[in-house]
């Protein structure tokens, strides 16, 4: 099939935001297609109104933009086999149904839920389970067990029915996964799935397969979930005497402690994302300060393994060593600290010009929100970048880290203050203002060299000094090297809050 061109799908129904699993099964499909020059397409699975949520649509969309794998065919994004909404191709399905029927592979069954529920509940109390197939559907309302005028009868009466498929007896159908190899289903064990329904809708199994048939889909590529519809989508193709495409089923993506599928609630929980854009009260990705590609990097090493120890992949570098031959069978449990590491990767070797740009925009509403004026000289920004991002996993650490840059502390930590603050320490600070006032160069280097020497020559602990200067300059004991804090302030704070900090703290 790979001499044909490669095609593959990815078909979400517009009931809520995309999940991180299925921004994966995007993804997924988006490098195998990528990496054998093939088509990404995106169809919407939307037969179920009843569960249509406004906005999804769009959002699953604005999704794939922002992380950088778009469709090449999908709503409002040409083709030639669309369209690409379930709910615009419905007139289509119904005949397919009812060639299934001529061909002997699918009935009408004209059972009502009441018939069902009384089968059911007959079942249960004889400690059975109602399966509706090959041993019983003789004994039930449908177009096997009665006669042709009886239900063309019903029909013409518009009795409700639904088309059920005929699911083979005593075969055992053989069947391949690019990612689990072969597998073997005893046909006796399936049920007679409901293909159409009777508010004249399809159900997903027989719409999926008619629409990748006619969209020419070579590789599915879909969640673990869908497997045990496998059997039945694999016949449905024999019954239609049609190739089928080769089904790849990806691993679940698991919750941080290992055990289940990553939910909302996890991510409520754990105070991470699961979504990719924010959703209503449920913060996304984006939102949450995460660079696109460090979420297609994390993404794509959950469930498959390069092989290597390589971590860091861009988007073409994925592409050329994606391969669902490396896709794990099991589980990939979710690690969010993980996911912070990937991003604080990529902000250390992100365009600074771009990251002073943004800062510089967050400082101007900083300073909006405190009434005061910042010093927006990108150059002076990006040095400040420079000193501080090796300590950041996202822009929005930014502040907390280099505040000290902008305005003077207004308060020291307390338990530093005691720990650093002895008898004699602002004398030693009055003496260390002296140097710094006699700096004329007042570049970090040149400080640093006079201070230490001084500190040398008074035979004095480096910590006795140094810890109270930074503890006046920044407030707390943290920060980047001191004495490039002292140039990118400048003579006149520093010696200002040397000032205020001997004010204060002597009292």
């Amino acid at each position: 099939m790979m001499s044909q061109k490669v095609r593959v799908r990815f078909a979400p129904s517009p009931t809520g935001p995309l999940h991180i699993g299925g921004v994966r099964t995007a993804l997924f499909n988006y490098l195998f297609a990528k990496k054998h020059n093939g088509d990404f397409v995106l169809r919407i699975e939307d037969t179920d109104q009843n569960r249509y949520v406004e906005g999804a649509e769009d959002y699953i969309v604005e999704a794939l933009n922002w992380c950088g794998i778009p469709f090449d065919e999908g709503p409002g994004k040409g083709g030639n086999v669309g369209p690409y909404r379930q709910s615009e191709r419905k007139h289509l399905y119904k005949d397919y149904a009812l060639q299934l029927i001529e061909k002997g592979h699918a009935y009408y069954a004209f059972d009502t839920s009441e018939q069902l529920d009384f089968h059911r509940k007959d079942h249960e109390a004889k400690g059975k389970t109602f399966i509706y197939n090959w041993h019983n559907r003789l004994k039930l309302s449908n177009s096997l067990s009665l006669s042709a005028e009886e239900v063309q009868q019903k029909l013409d009466a518009g009795e409700k029915y639904v088309i059920r498929f005929k699911s083979p007896q005593d075969e055992t159908l053989l069947l391949n996964d690019l990612i689990r190899g072969e597998i073997k289903i005893d046909t006796n064990i399936l049920d007679d799935k409901i293909l159409f329904k009777s508010d004249g809708m399809p159900t997903y199994h027989l719409a999926n397969i008619v629409d990748d048939h006619l969209m020419e889909i070579t590789h599915v590529i879909r969640g673990e979930e869908w497997l045990p519809s496998l059997a039945l989508h694999q016949l449905l193709y024999n019954a239609f005497g049609w190739e089928a495409p080769q089904f790849a089923h990806l691993p679940l993506i698991m919750k941080p402690v290992g055990k289940g599928k990553l939910s909302k609630r996890d991510g409520e929980k754990g105070g991470f994302p699961v979504f990719p854009l924010s959703w209503n009260e449920s913060q996304g990705y984006r939102e949450a300060g995460y660079f696109p590609e460090a979420v297609v990097n994390f993404l794509a090493l959950l469930g498959w393994n390069p092989g290597t120890e390589q971590e860091l992949f861009s988007l073409d570098e994925l592409i050329d060593a994606f391969s669902l031959e490396r896709v794990n069978k099991s589980g990939a449990r979710f690690d969010p600290e993980k996911t912070k590491w990937y991003n604080h990767q990529y902000l250390q070797n992100y365009d600074e010009n771009i990251l002073a740009e943004q800062y510089n925009f967050e400082l101007g509403k900083i300073a909006a929100s405190k009434n005061v004026l910042f010093d927006p000289d990108e150059k002076r920004v990006k040095k400040i970048i420079q000193l501080i991002k090796e300590r950041a996993n996202f822009l929005s650490d930014f502040w907390e880290l280099s505040s000290f840059f902008f305005e003077a502390p207004s308060t020291y930590n307390e338990k530093m203050v005691k720990k650093q603050w002895k008898e004699g320490t602002s004398e030693l600070m009055q003496s260390v203002a002296a140097i710094l006032e006699g700096c004329n160069n007042f570049d970090s280097a040149n400080i640093e060299a006079q201070v230490k020497n001084w500190i040398t020559e008074q035979e004095l602990s480096f910590g006795k000094v140094m810890g109270p200067l930074r503890l006046i300059i920044v407030g707390d004991m943290k920060g980047p090297h001191l004495f490039d804090i002292l140039e990118m302030i400048g003579k006149e704070e520093s010696l200002n809050r040397i000032a205020t900090a001997i004010n204060s703290l002597a009292n």
